[in-house]
């Protein structure tokens, strides 16, 4: 049973989307802001966690700050309409995903299960299942249980810069249209914009820049997409 840490300062929220989660088998824990939650899930981190941005104490921003300064534990984002800056801002923080309020809670629910469902631990990998490893000069990424190294050092990414990194990675020297990364990172029902995955490379070579100060492994092609370099 997966367990989601659920924060937000509406009541209405707490309660509604609590429900729902619990309904389908999700084990919830409640916070009215970050403040609240941070010494739980640092205690006892949680498979998943929703939070509001706008909060009284510490606002969500600085609770994701503080939740990535020790966990990659997939995070989304629930904003306001008016609040775009923030969700590029919660995305280069480090973010998963965001949904907009109103929101519909089957697709909040559509979301959770996606990252759950990327996120989800595998069994020591067989002789065929060790082929999904990809191994491209000093980088290492091993899929099944989210390992990502670079020079035999550990970088922590997020499911969704896991993705994008591996969709790269897998043809270096092929340039991936900033809609083929969201593809690879998103399922089809979630909709986000070319900004949302800007966000995502600038994070990703700056977690690879704090183990290698000379990574260039990502190409910026302006106006196309990106490339991984070839070996």
């Amino acid at each position: 049973m997966a367990t989601i840490a659920l924060v937000d300062d509406d009541e209405n929220i707490l309660t509604s989307v609590s429900m729902a989660f619990e309904a389908e088998g999700y084990q919830v824990k409640t916070f009215e802001d970050g403040a609240r939650a941070i010494e739980s899930v640092s205690a006892a981190p949680p498979d998943l966690i929703v939070s509001d941005i706008k909060m009284p104490t510490m606002d969500g921003m600085e609770f994701l700050r503080r939740v990535r300064q020790s966990s990659d534990v997939p995070f989304i984002f629930l904003t306001s309409k008016d609040e775009e800056i923030d969700e590029v801002l919660g995305l280069t923080l480090g973010a998963d995903d965001y949904v907009k309020k109103p929101f519909s809670q089957r697709l909040l629910l559509e979301r959770v299960k996606a990252l759950l469902r990327r996120r989800q631990a595998a069994p020591a990998p067989t002789k065929e299942e060790q082929k999904q490893i990809v191994r491209r000069g000093s980088l290492t990424l091993d899929p099944l249980r989210h390992a990502c190294l670079w020079q035999d050092q550990s970088v922590t990414l997020t499911v969704t810069e896991f993705l994008i990194l591996e969709s790269l990675a897998q043809r270096p020297g092929f340039v991936k249209t900033r809609d083929a990364l969201m593809d690879a990172a998103y399922d089809d029902q979630i909709y986000v914009d070319d900004r949302t995955i800007d966000s995502h490379i600038k994070r990703i070579r700056k977690k690879f820049r704090m183990v290698d100060k000379q990574f260039d492994a990502i190409e910026t092609l302006y106006g196309v997409g990106y490339k991984y370099k070839e070996d």
